[in-house]
């Protein structure tokens, strides 16, 4: 009787660790934030700008995903941001599955991420986060406009 390794397929639960950011195309940068602060009473954490690309993290509960509006999205474009424990096992889940990754990986500020699309077109990223120090170098970092 010869031994047999049967690969576990990992459920979504024990492959995303969580919903950590709502990447929200932001092409009015000061209305969208006035809109989530203001109007919304959204906490604003952080807003960098990095050449001509800015972008704000506001929180507008406790319990909800971190909202990041960024001015070099294109309208209906939002992106929803998952963290997962390994990139390389969702890369290897996804392909299995018969998915494809959008593009390359690219690096978010805490880790390197993918995008792929699901069955409605809607694109889904998916980070490993690498680099948790950065989340607290950002809070409280107010560039001027």
């Amino acid at each position: 009787m010869g031994s047999e390794t049967t690969e576990a397929i990992l459920t979504p639960m024990e492959l995303l660790e969580s919903l950590d950011y709502l990447y929200v195309p932001a092409p009015d940068f000061e209305a969208a934030v006035a809109f989530y602060t203001g109007t919304l009473g959204g906490q604003l954490r952080w807003r960098i700008r990095h050449g001509s690309t800015w972008v704000a993290a506001v929180r507008l509960t406790d319990a909800s995903p971190l909202m990041l509006l960024a001015n070099h999205l294109e309208s209906g474009q939002l992106l929803l941001i998952y963290r997962a424990r390994s990139l390389a096992e969702v890369e290897h889940v996804l392909s299995t599955a018969g998915w494809a990754v959008e593009g390359s990986v690219f690096e978010l500020p805490p880790g390197p991420c993918v995008i792929f699309r699901d069955p409605g077109g809607q694109r889904v990223a998916v980070y490993e986060r690498v680099r948790p120090e950065v989340e607290a170098a950002f809070e409280g970092r107010f560039d001027v406009p």
